[in-house]
């Protein structure tokens, strides 16, 4: 997940901060003593989209920072930070988010990975491929762990957002993981990367999936690599109207985008008849 939830702090407490704070508070908070207010505000950057120089040179600063532990040796103020990095689009955090990628905490590593293939540097696709290596051999679960050694899924995702075409021979193993969230990932970044449909039926093959969040995954999957083919089978799927509409709404822009003129396609008129009949 890769917002921070009312939940944390309660919801009413939560939005009376949010509307309260200041940039120049939430600034000072992230550098205080407070590992509470310092969490909340790293993620208060992100969520407001702060693009002060002042706001992400305190937020590359937090991610190096060594206070903030957990007991099993977590870094829950770095997480924040290279997710609220990611928000800012501002390449300036590149450099220390590609570090973060070998920090101990597994989940600084797909924060970092997932916000690098935000922002759209390619001097990030080496070292993100090379978390890769030992391919699907060295991907498998790991006996009594939550997660994988890396996190392969975000990794994956971040080298098809960036364009990485020379990783698409050490993607292609991974259509055969034995995780469907890695496999829905690989196939989602060899579309991008290669733009061959047969990723893209893969995507909407998965959204008949045995369990509604590998079908929510598959929604997600296709919204962002805008796969036009898939609208129908969107629509139809079993999941919630407010997902499918977020998917649609991923192909209706990708449609858009790539209309040279100022009318509206068919397809993107036909897109935005499914996401009305969804409303």
């Amino acid at each position: 997940m890769d917002e921070f939830t009312s939940e944390q702090f309660g919801a009413d407490s939560s939005a009376d901060q949010a509307a309260s704070l200041t940039i120049e508070q939430a600034i000072a908070n992230l550098q205080g003593d407070d590992w509470g207010q310092r969490y909340y505000a790293a993620w208060w950057l992100g969520r407001f989209r702060v693009r002060t120089p002042e706001a992400v040179e305190a937020l590359i600063a937090s991610l190096t920072d060594e206070a903030d532990r957990t007991p099993d040796g977590g870094y829950p103020l770095r997480r924040n930070a290279a997710r609220a990095l990611g928000k800012l689009n501002d390449r300036r955090a590149v450099p220390a988010l590609i570090q973060c990628l070998d920090c101990s905490d597994f989940y600084v590593r797909e924060a970092a990975a997932q916000s690098l293939g935000s922002l759209g540097d390619r001097a990030a696709a080496e070292p993100l491929l090379q978390l890769l290596a030992g391919g699907v051999e060295a991907a498998q679960p790991i006996p009594g762990c939550p997660h994988l050694a890396q996190p392969y899924d975000a990794v994956i995702e971040a080298l098809g957002a960036l364009g990485a075409t020379a990783a698409v021979p050490h993607l292609q193993p991974f259509l055969e993981h034995p995780t469907a969230i890695v496999q829905y990932a690989t196939a989602r970044a060899l579309y991008q990367l290669t733009g061959e449909a047969q990723y893209g039926e893969r995507l909407v093959t998965a959204l008949s999936g045995s369990t509604l969040q590998l079908r929510r995954a598959a929604l997600a999957d296709l919204g962002a690599i805008g796969y036009l083919p898939a609208a129908e089978a969107i629509a139809e799927t079993l999941a919630e109207n407010s997902l499918k509409l977020i998917s649609l709404k991923g192909l209706l822009e990708h449609q858009v985008n790539q209309t040279p003129s100022s009318e509206v396609s068919a397809e993107a008129i036909r897109v935005m008849s499914l996401m009305d009949s969804l409303l």
